[in-house]
């Protein structure tokens, strides 16, 4: 962030005085509502067997012929292993990621002036963002339990990779920035799993009602990260805008883009040859479903950039069109 205006543009003080009328928290009955205040422990129930642990629909490889045709228990796995993968994901993300930055803003200590009440929010968005990670690795531990499936799961998701390879790319003044942007991205972004999970009637019901108190809780970080990112922007400097809008599309990326050999790993474990797994990545994760994917999973996040010009620029412009995630 910028240490001082550039000419023409408010200082920081002036915008924060003017945002401070603006900002509607939506944390008003976050007491009463927070997954974390009030939501009962989700456990599964002993009488569910005619059901999955997560939906076929909305897991990519469980179409392919090749996954199809494996035993009906490999098949089962697949879809337990995809529930592990998106439980790790959460959790890590949840205590990795998004907390450190949130602390940071509760704390005041990003290098971004906040209303009183917009830091105060962050302790919210902090508790129900460690008990996120509670509850996936609880439900975890319970389905492993009841299927004695063991997860196959990476040291790291991909994601957390890739964002690490980035930092070390940036210069150090830009990676505070760089990590704030990712959590905008991951708190604003809209995926199927959250939306669609919790009306699955062919998925067990712990697992649908924790995606239910996953999504609620999302519900009121989105509003909040969306009012944050217009904070931020208006304290960059012209050039922290351009650096930004030309590394937003890579952290949409970088979020949405499938661990493709945690995939191969797992598809050659049920007995599938290196080819085969091969057959089915490459015919399942094609360029234009992976592009159609983050198209549609970050068209909202896109918006609230673009409504800030982030994708002005034609370099920002183009790398958007280059990584597909609009045409």
């Amino acid at each position: 962030m910028r240490s001082g205006p550039e000419a023409g543009e408010a200082q920081p003080k002036d915008l924060v005085e003017t945002a401070d009328t603006e900002y509607r928290s939506p944390f008003g009955n976050w007491y009463e509502r927070a997954g974390v205040r009030q939501a009962p422990r989700r456990v599964l129930e002993g009488d569910e067997q005619e059901r999955y642990y997560f939906s076929p629909d909305l897991v990519p490889i469980a179409h392919h012929p090749l996954v199809k045709g494996l035993p009906a228990g490999c098949f089962e796995e697949v879809l337990v292993q995809h529930l592990y993968r998106y439980l790790d994901f959460t959790a890590r993300l949840e205590y990795v990621v998004v907390n450190r930055t949130v602390l940071g803003i509760a704390q005041g200590s990003v290098g971004v002036e906040l209303p009183e009440e917009m830091r105060f929010d962050a302790y919210k968005i902090y508790c129900d963002e460690a008990y996120h990670t509670l509850f996936s690795a609880d439900l975890s531990r319970q389905v492993q339990q009841r299927t004695r499936v063991v997860p196959r799961l990476p040291d790291e998701p991909y994601f957390l990779v890739r964002l690490r390879e980035i930092l070390e790319e940036l210069p150090s003044q830009d990676r505070a920035l760089a990590e704030m942007l990712f959590v905008i991205v991951s708190e604003t972004l809209i995926s199927a799993s959250l939306a669609e999970v919790p009306e699955r009637s062919d998925v067990v019901a712990a697992v649908r009602s924790t995606v239910r108190d996953h999504a609620s809780d999302e519900g009121r970080h989105h509003a909040y990260f969306a009012a944050f990112l217009r904070y931020l922007w208006g304290q960059l400097s012209a050039s922290e805008r351009r650096r930004s809008g030309l590394l937003v599309p890579r952290l949409i990326e970088t979020f949405l883009q499938p661990d493709l050999p945690a995939v191969r790993e797992e598809l050659a474990g049920y007995g599938l040859s290196r080819d085969e797994a091969e057959h089915v990545v490459a015919e399942t994760y094609t360029r234009e479903a992976v592009g159609d994917h983050l198209a549609a999973t970050s068209r909202q996040t896109v918006r609230y950039f673009e409504a800030l010009g982030a994708f002005d620029d034609p370099e920002a412009a183009e790398e958007m069109r280059r990584l597909g995630i609009v045409a």
